[in-house]
């Protein structure tokens, strides 16, 4: 007897252990909803793991740089210094044609599971802060596949999207709140971009600017410990070099001086603007050539060949180069046929479906552009000499900010870099003009003008994804009152008595939406002599004015302003027209109201009015 109870007993005692397994994880996720402090610690956590991951990758770069191109073990592709011509004759190719063939496959996958890849500005503006971690992972290893074959980009598309996925796979898992989970992407994007550059503040600022969209109280600790704790990690375990090291003083400032840096802004406007045209040109033309497109990377990989043969410094991201430039000073005629070499080559890279941002790139050429400046300005006035270094990190700021999109970012990054607060003024200057010519004349950055192109009307990764959740479907009453339209106005005033119904819907035998009827109408007293023989046909009005499930709330909001009427039916669809609900006006203003507020609270950092709890169905 005691032989046969004893796999009963065992059985219980694990569903029990489970259970109260289960029970704990769900507390531990309740109280890491509510205690700030607590996610605060988990940020620089996941900081720390991924410092050590962008660490990772960057070695795993070196080595492949290392192995495949002939270079010194440490030094940087960009450089253009040591490359083997037999592997930069066949590498770039074959690796294009190796991530095509793997983008193929991956494409055909997807479209069996469904779904688009969300980068952390597209899931903070429009899905709460949700990214799939595999997808993300797969973007990454496409990120270091095109690196490693030399394409013209950088690895920080790679990185970011990597941090901020596994910041949200783990927000996910802790279920937290949409306004958490947003500044859990914003802290694992800012932490990655931190690593990348060696600079905390830089990295903080990127998340606040680019993938947050805002600066606000609630955000402040975890993006910065996440930030801080991945630089300082990946600082314990690797020797990291900084983007640039400056060793002489840079400048003496001047009002002179000042003015010049406003004007290197306004050139660097136009190069940020041409090199995110440059980028849509080239893929319209891939799109035009008879290729199919998973060969598109392996042609782009050999037009990039083409020009690395005369000008090898357009290989990888640039941060080599960028240190080289600083060092060694070429002809202004030299600077700018690399400045439009490297131009074509990461417009290529991009156009022909290589993976990688422009971030490096940008301060690349940015780089360049500030060099033809200093040198073309000092052939005016010799003593502007002095001002070399600091107009190159003008110009790197500036044209980098024109096409990132994130000013202070690149001002942190020069302050970083430096630690020279007169030339960071002049940086600020150079950036903020930049900028601002860029938003008034173009109106998007690199990442915002890729969703434009795609279709996508968001212009940063401001939430404006709780709009969309809040769809007719969820707001609508599902009890409408609906009759036939041969009914008459008699049986209408007996079915519907004064004060019981404000508007009935009027639909025919096949049950198709024919109009409303304001039942203030039906009952005046004015229509009495005319009731025998009518049908609520008579009365119905404005059939072409109703809602869709799908629409959202702001939608709604229109319809109303332009029907000038206080509810409106909703249909199934365009060509069914079967009424399902309808939907007033001042409950769709309350909870756009609601809303809205749930929204400053959460920039506030104001707990209370943001824990309203999930949208209601009404």
């Amino acid at each position: 007897m005691a032989l046969s109870m004893e796999p009963w007993s065992r059985t219980t005692w694990l569903g029990a252990l489970l259970r109260s397994l289960r029970l704990r994880a769900a507390e531990i996720r309740r109280g890491l909803r509510a205690a700030e402090a607590v996610q605060i610690l988990l940020c620089g956590a996941l900081g720390s793991v991924t410092g050590a991951i962008v660490a990772a990758l960057r070695g795993t770069v070196l080595l492949l740089h290392a192995a495949i191109f002939g270079i010194p073990l440490g030094s940087f592709l960009s450089v253009g210094i040591g490359i083997s011509h037999t592997s930069l004759l066949f590498v770039p190719l074959l690796g294009g044609l190796l991530l095509g063939l793997a983008a193929r496959w991956r494409r055909r996958r997807r479209t069996a599971e469904g779904g688009e890849l969300v980068d952390p500005i597209e899931a903070n503006a429009l899905y709460g802060g949700k990214m799939s971690f595999r997808d993300s992972t797969w973007l990454t290893f496409t990120t270091l596949l095109s690196n490693g074959a030399g394409a013209s980009l950088g690895m920080e598309a790679g990185y970011s999207q990597l941090g901020a996925a596994l910041y949200s796979r783990l927000g996910q898992y802790f279920r937290l709140r949409r306004a958490d989970l947003r500044i859990f992407v914003t802290a694992g994007a800012g932490a990655a971009i931190g690593a990348a550059f060696n600079a905390p503040l830089a990295g903080a600022f990127y998340g606040y600017e680019l993938i947050l969209g805002s600066y606000n109280v609630r955000a402040l600790a975890p993006v910065a410990a996440a930030s801080i704790c991945a630089v300082i990690t990946q600082r314990s375990l690797f020797h990291v070099p900084a983007l640039f090291e400056l060793k002489a003083t840079l400048f003496a400032s001047t009002e002179r001086t000042y003015l010049l840096f406003a004007l290197l802004g306004i050139g660097a406007a136009g190069v940020g603007i041409l090199a995110m045209q440059a980028v849509t040109w080239t893929e319209r033309g891939w799109r035009h050539l008879p290729l199919p497109e998973w060969l598109r990377p392996a042609i782009g990989g050999a037009a990039v060949t083409a020009i690395a043969f005369c000008w090898p410094q357009v290989l990888g991201s640039g941060h080599g180069a960028v240190q080289f430039h600083f060092d060694t000073r070429w002809s202004v005629p030299a600077l700018a046929a690399l400045l439009l070499a490297k131009l074509a080559a990461s417009a290529l890279s991009v156009g022909s479906g290589f993976r990688g941002g422009l971030f490096s790139s940008s301060l690349f050429l940015g780089c360049l552009f500030g060099a033809v400046f200093a040198q073309s300005a000092a052939w005016f006035a010799p003593t502007l000499e002095s001002a070399h270094a600091a107009f190159m990190l003008a110009g790197m700021g500036a044209v980098a900010a024109a096409v990132i999109g994130a000013p202070l970012t690149m001002v942190f990054l020069v302050l970083e870099g430096t630690g020279d607060f007169p030339v960071t003024v002049g940086v600020i200057i150079a950036v903020t003009v930049a900028a601002t010519i860029v938003r008034i004349l173009f109106g998007y950055s690199f990442a915002t003008w890729r969703f434009h192109l795609r279709g996508l009307t968001i212009r940063g990764a401001h939430d404006v994804g709780w709009i969309s959740d809040m769809t007719v479907a969820r707001l609508m009453r599902a009890d409408p009152k609906v009759v036939r339209d041969n009914i008459g106005l008699k049986a209408l005033r007996l079915t519907f008595p004064a004060g019981s119904a404000k508007r009935v819907f009027v639909a025919d035998a096949q049950g198709r939406y024919m109009g409303s009827i304001d039942m203030a109408d039906v009952h005046n007293s004015e229509i009495d002599d005319a009731l025998e023989g009518a049908v609520a046909a008579d009365l119905a009005e404005k059939p072409d004015l109703f809602l869709l499930p799908f629409e959202n709330v702001r939608t709604a909001l229109a319809r109303y302003e332009e029907s000038q009427t206080e509810d409106l039916p909703v249909l199934d669809s365009r060509s069914e027209r079967t009424v399902t609900g309808y939907m007033t006006e001042a409950y769709a203003l309350k909870r756009y109201s609601q809303e809205l507020e749930r929204m400053r609270s959460a920039e506030l950092g104001e707990r209370d009015l943001f824990s309203l709890g999930p949208l209601p169905r009404k």
